[in-house]
């Protein structure tokens, strides 16, 4: 005969169960009230649009980061002024992407996504490629002074002395600066970087996104004693700016700038710039191209209140590097002009850019632009709509122009024969 069990058994087993229960309420109730991990932030790019861009298309154009051999691309394409002729200088430099010229005739390449510094050499008839520097933080700025190469990273800038006797077996990286980037900012840290007629390094700071408030140090151009460290702000309200040179007649510096995106295709446009001295505003983020208050942040600002830009060069077509010609080889009315790397527009549904212009300035400060190196843009409704990215230029000491292609890995040389 089954005993049934006792009263005190019985209390237990029941204060047992209604524990059971009740840590799985507790665990269902806290399961319910724990909110959802927030959604991934949008990537940068996509910052600003509006809700009817929400559903949009456009995106940027990534880089061929493996690179493409000489023989895949079409170069007999290119149009160039008569008597100029364009031909593969180097290949095999994934995202070649800013230029620097040695004191012996190296010239240094850089990258911006990936991590690597390159040099081409020409030695006893032959013309070499050699990777120098490796595993850096986005080192996208390259520059050459008094025999040391200066390099940009996201956070800080880096000399190498004597580094052109040495490119087997590079020299340790001194600092300069650090801490250019203490935010890990989302979009616009890559640094363009060059040396001004006064001994000091030029560099920019991006804005962080497409439109927002930049941070102090931000949307400027600034520059770095690089004996000293001592660093100081040259210009603001720059959103950014991938290229600059200083004319060599007045050494005024001019730059090239990106404005935003998500406005229209025709707004606004991306500009030229002449710092004529250190101080200046040129408007970010409450206007743009000098007359276009922007619709957020502009509605209780001037335009006046900036700097206007030298030349508004067209809408969203991206005016990365830049230089004056101060060559002999090419004819005598293209001394001093401004050669600009067009890198081409994706916020846009019509594309264009893809090019390297040519701009003049007269004696009043006009001026007036001309297509110098075309062909890269294939289709301006294609995804993607070209196959060459023009990204910056250099000067040679024979004269001729060099021009980097991130895109495909490949830099381009330039001459001119009558």
């Amino acid at each position: 005969m089954t005993r049934a069990p006792s009263r005190r058994t019985a209390t237990r087993r029941s204060k047992e169960a209604l524990a059971v229960l009740g840590g799985l309420w507790l665990a269902g109730s806290v399961c319910a009230q724990t909110p959802a991990p927030p959604a991934a932030p949008a990537p940068a790019w996509q910052q600003g649009r509006s809700s009817d861009q929400a559903t949009s298309t456009l995106h940027p154009f990534a880089p061929i980061l493996t690179g493409r051999p000489a023989s895949e691309l079409p170069v007999d394409k290119l149009k160039l002024p008569a008597g100029f002729k364009v031909e593969i200088y180097a290949d095999g430099i994934p995202e070649a992407r800013s230029l620097a010229l040695g004191d012996k005739g190296t010239v240094f390449v850089s990258n911006r996504n990936l991590k690597d510094v390159y040099a081409i050499v020409d030695r006893d008839g032959k013309r070499s490629v050699f990777k120098i520097l490796k595993g850096l933080n986005s080192p996208n700025g390259v520059a050459f002074h008094s025999g040391t190469l200066y390099v940009a990273e996201r956070h800080r800038i880096t000399a190498y002395e004597g580094i052109e006797d040495r490119l087997a077996n590079p020299p340790e990286a001194k600092l300069v600066i650090d801490n250019l980037d203490p935010t890990q900012q989302p979009g616009h840290f890559w640094k363009f970087l060059a040396a001004g007629p006064d001994g000091k390094l030029y560099f920019n700071v991006g804005a962080p996104g497409n439109i927002v408030m930049p941070g102090y140090t931000q949307a400027t151009i600034n520059r770095v004693d690089p004996k000293t460290g001592v660093l100081e702000i040259y210009a603001s309200g720059v959103r950014n700016s991938v290229g600059f040179d200083w004319d060599p007649r007045t050494k005024d510096l001019w730059f090239t700038n990106h404005a935003r995106d998500w406005v229209s295709d025709d707004l606004p446009n991306d500009t030229l710039h002449r710092a004529s001295k250190k101080g200046m505003n040129f408007g970010y983020p409450f206007c743009h191209q000098g007359d276009l208050p922007d619709p957020e942040y502009g509605k209780s600002r001037a335009c006046s209140e900036f700097d206007a830009p030298a030349f508004k060069l067209g809408a969203h077509i991206a005016p990365n590097g830049m230089r004056f010609y101060t060559g002999t080889m090419f004819p005598a009315e293209y001394r001093n002009n401004i050669f600009i790397a067009m890198h081409g527009s994706w916020n846009r549904s019509t594309k264009q850019g893809y090019s390297v212009m040519r701009a003049t300035v007269d004696a009043n400060g006009k001026v007036e632009l001309t297509p110098f190196l075309e062909g890269f843009l294939t289709d301006a409704k294609a995804d993607p709509p070209m196959w060459g990215r023009p990204n910056d230029v250099l000067v040679m000491k024979d004269g001729a122009l060099l021009v980097a292609d991130d895109y495909n890995g490949v830099v381009y040389r330039v001459s001119y024969r009558q």
